[in-house]
């Protein structure tokens, strides 16, 4: 039984270190999206605010372990098929992929900067000026 209690215990401390939290800029209203939302952002289907503000998504490389962590944790995806649905877009003129920048401070100045921005950090504690969004079930 005391495994047991340290298996859970250290299982919510490892997880909660490890998780990937939305990031927006100060002009979305919206403070919680659940997962089918999210997962709209970023297959570029939902490309507006509810009240009409233009989405900007931005995302950090595909091999990048954060990039990695949001895609399957928080899109419930693999990588490989959020490529495959941006390709598909960007090829056939349909639409354009999120923006890649390079590092996580680079993402973090690029949602700060652009009205209507989502993104994703590894922990928002000490980042100021963004609004964090919560993921309902």
């Amino acid at each position: 039984m005391t495994h047991l209690c340290l298996l859970i215990y250290f299982g919510c401390i490892f997880s909660k270190a490890y998780a990937v939290e939305i990031i927006v800029h100060p002009s979305v209203k919206e403070l919680k999206l659940t997962i089918s939302q999210l997962r709209r952002i970023y297959t570029m289907r939902q490309t507006q605010w509810s009240d009409g503000l233009r989405i900007t998504a931005y995302v950090l490389p595909r091999q990048h372990s954060l990039h990695l962590r949001f895609t399957k944790d928080r899109l419930q995806m693999f990588p490989y098929q959020l490529d495959r649905i941006w390709n598909k877009l960007t090829y056939s003129g349909l639409g354009v992929a999120p923006i890649t920048v390079n590092t996580p401070e680079e993402l973090i100045n690029a949602i700060r900067n652009t009205p209507g921005a989502i993104g994703y950090v590894e922990s928002a504690k000490n980042v100021e000026t963004v609004n964090v969004i919560q993921i309902k079930k």
